[in-house]
């Protein structure tokens, strides 16, 4: 596998770029999670590169999943990429691998699709594999779970879709996105036959030394035509009561993963509904943090937190059931994460959302997305708040 490449853009002026192969691990169903750890040990003094699908919750917990998978995305890979740059303000540091012309020549190239990307035409329409009948349907047979007390909060997606989809410029189709979203978790991959566009404003788990910090997102406004709406919508958003209910059930249930393997005393709320702006959208997000022991590992700390809150619900193993009932495709990368190791230890994985993801083996090309179900939600209303996510990148690639 030499054709890895992988940019991971905090649209800040830092990125991180990591290219070539030294080794590969492709995580399978009959495989032990184990085998994720001694990979991570083997490799612990490299940067390694990963991504993590959804359908790894099954061997998080004693879950399946049958829905139909069009994309067939592993599991989870993990990569040591030859070449890993850092990018401050137009500055490139080789952290890993060597400084060569050809190096640098390989990424400048990358860099200047940014000027090329909107003279390509990458026009497809994706279309929704859940009807809108359908998808109401769906939302109100899970409000019924809320109110028989089987839930409190569940994250009910769908997929767009489009087949014989012949991508001609990823590299190109990854700039003209992210020049409609900019998000801090931004990044493209290409990785064997796959390639992923995430427009990412979320933040799955950051480890820094011996603290881990989570921030869910629970809460959507679209951006104003004004600074006066734009402001009105913040404040809407802030004291929406079914805003803040999905913001504070997630926050919960992540306090609660948490503390499963912190350090006592230590998990706590730093920020409780946060309103951030993004290029596109308001979004409420709330951070928790807690110490870990020395001895806690980074399967350890996925069994405890994977997959994420904010894309499954509460209790999490009774909404992942629902969500496993009530969805008509399969996950995949989607919901999953992306991230890196460092090679001292710490890591940082956003949460696959906003994503186009590509594959060139069936000529696939997929984005799904999905909101909160509580018991206060208005179908009508989540159907749209679903296209309030997604509306740029599905506008990008019908032009």
């Amino acid at each position: 596998m030499n054709n890895a490449f992988t940019y991971f853009n905090s649209n800040d002026g830092t990125g991180l770029f990591g290219f070539g192969t030294i080794d590969y691990l492709e995580f399978k169903v009959s495989d032990d999670l184990e085998l994720i750890q001694s990979f991570i040990d083997k490799y612990k003094s490299n940067y390694i590169f990963s991504n993590l699908s959804f359908d790894l919750k099954n061997k998080v917990e004693n879950l399946t999943s049958d829905n139909p998978d069009n994309l067939s995305f592993p599991l989870a890979t993990f990569w040591i990429p030859k070449t890993v740059v850092k990018i401050e303000n137009g500055k490139l540091s080789f952290v890993q691998g060597t400084d060569t012309t050809e190096n640098r020549h390989r990424i400048l190239t990358f860099l200047a699709k940014e000027k090329e990307s909107l003279q390509i035409n990458h026009s497809t329409e994706l279309r929704p594999r859940t009807s809108k009948k359908d998808y109401l349907e769906h939302v109100n047979q899970l409000k019924k779970e809320i109110q028989y007390g089987n839930i409190y909060e569940v994250n009910y997606c769908q997929e767009f879709y489009a087949e014989n989809y012949n991508l001609i410029d990823g590299e190109a189709l990854y700039f003209k996105l992210n020049k409609l979203t900019q998000a801090p978790f931004s990044s493209y991959i290409r990785l064997n036959n796959f390639e992923l566009f995430c427009g990412s404003p979320e933040r799955f788990i950051k480890k820094r030394n011996s603290k881990i910090i989570s921030q869910p997102i629970k809460g959507t406004k679209k951006r104003g035509s004004s600074q006066e709406e734009d402001e009105l919508l913040k404040a809407n958003l802030l004291s929406d009561p079914k805003e803040r209910s999905e913001n504070v059930m997630i926050v919960d249930l992540v306090r609660n993963d948490l503390s499963k393997i912190a350090l006592k005393n230590s998990v706590k709320v730093d920020e409780l509904f946060g309103i951030y702006s993004f290029k596109t959208v308001h979004q409420m997000i709330s951070t928790i943090s807690c110490e870990i022991p020395k001895e806690v590992n980074f399967i350890a700390i996925l069994k405890a937190l994977f997959p994420m809150g904010s894309m499954t619900g509460a209790p999490k193993i009774s909404a992942l059931k629902l969500i496993e009932k009530h969805e008509e495709f399969k996950r995949g990368i989607y919901s999953g994460a992306m991230g890196y190791f460092s090679p001292n230890g710490d890591f940082d994985f956003n949460v696959v959302i906003r994503t186009l993801v590509y594959n060139s083996s069936n000529n696939y090309l997929s984005c799904s997305v999905g909101g909160a179900i509580t018991i206060q939600s208005n179908p009508e209303a989540e159907y749209d708040e679903c296209f309030t996510k997604i509306q740029t990148i599905l506008n990008c690639i019908n032009e």
